[in-house]
């Protein structure tokens, strides 16, 4: 059985403490899926993002539970766990989760409060609602995947040659 110390945000049905202010703003052309974007694209996908506010000690996200929401750090800072040791620490102008966008799949890391954090969350129904309203941001969600991608493999292949 595991014992947590904080609930877990994403499983707590969306219910947050929203204090942050509607105007604060985030970088979304800065994380790599919405790179291809135009600022007219930007701005609606930052009109899909809810504020977060997430108390230290809270654990944001588990690892090996189904994904469905994306999150951007507006202030604070979050450990990122792997099997129950942190291999990253994310700081304002930091994201995670964003494969939940795309896919319905396990959690690779848990995400935990290391200090109180303000978050924007795009949820993944939020998120489908946008590229069904734009298929030219899907085929930049596409472009943008494929790029990824293509530079994982290069670097995989890099490592392989070496």
């Amino acid at each position: 059985m595991a014992v947590r110390a904080a609930p877990c945000v994403e499983s707590a049905g969306g219910h947050y403490d929203s204090i942050m202010s509607p105007t604060t703003s985030f970088d979304f052309g800065s994380v790599w899926l919405f790179s291809e974007c135009s600022r007219a694209e930007l701005r609606n996908i930052a009109k899909a993002a809810e504020p977060v506010t997430v108390a230290a000690g809270t654990t944001v996200c588990d690892e090996g539970e189904v994904g469905q929401t994306f999150y951007f750090i507006v202030s604070g800072t979050a450990a990122v766990l792997r099997n129950g040791r942190k291999v990253a620490e994310l700081g304002p102008g930091g994201y995670f989760g964003e494969l939940a966008l795309l896919d319905r799949l396990p959690r690779s890391a848990t995400v935990k409060a290391v200090t109180d954090m303000e978050l924007l969350a795009i949820a993944q129904k939020d998120f489908n609602k946008l590229l069904r309203d734009s298929p030219t941001l899907t085929r930049k969600l596409l472009v943008a995947t494929a790029s990824r991608l293509r530079n994982a493999d290069a670097k995989a292949l890099g490592l392989a040659v070496h």
